[in-house]
């Protein structure tokens, strides 16, 4: 079975939004500081060696991206989903610095076995 790409599936109308996720194109609205949570295809995943065991995620949803710093405590602690996860939910708190939102990482959620439900929605 073939499974459409990535971005066909993020762009799809009938998305189904985790609970109490806010989309990508709304996090400017939340105050510096407050507890968001967000849900996104992962599309990047990095760990500079000069970053102290921080790892930043890219997550997309259907209106954008978002930038997710995960500390080396909450790497520790979500390890399985940090690494394997293909669809993730993160709630964390509101970061801005130099014009970059990010979320910084709080509980990572492994949400993946959503993606069916997306590929099969795309169809109708």
């Amino acid at each position: 079975m073939l499974v459409a790409p990535v971005h066909s599936v993020v762009s799809s109308r009938n998305w189904p939004r985790p609970p109490s996720c806010l989309p990508s194109n709304q996090l400017t609205a939340p105050p510096e500081g407050a507890r968001v949570a967000v849900a996104g295809l992962v599309i990047l995943r990095q760990r500079p060696g000069t970053a102290k065991g921080v790892i930043f995620l890219t997550l997309e949803d259907e209106t954008g991206i978002v930038n997710v710093v995960v500390w080396r405590k909450i790497y520790e602690q979500f390890r399985r989903a940090v690494i394997s996860g293909r669809l993730l939910k993160v709630t964390g708190r509101m970061q801005r610095a130099h014009s970059v939102t990010h979320v910084i990482a709080e509980e990572i959620e492994d949400i993946s076995g959503m993606l069916d439900v997306l590929v099969q929605g795309e169809g109708h």
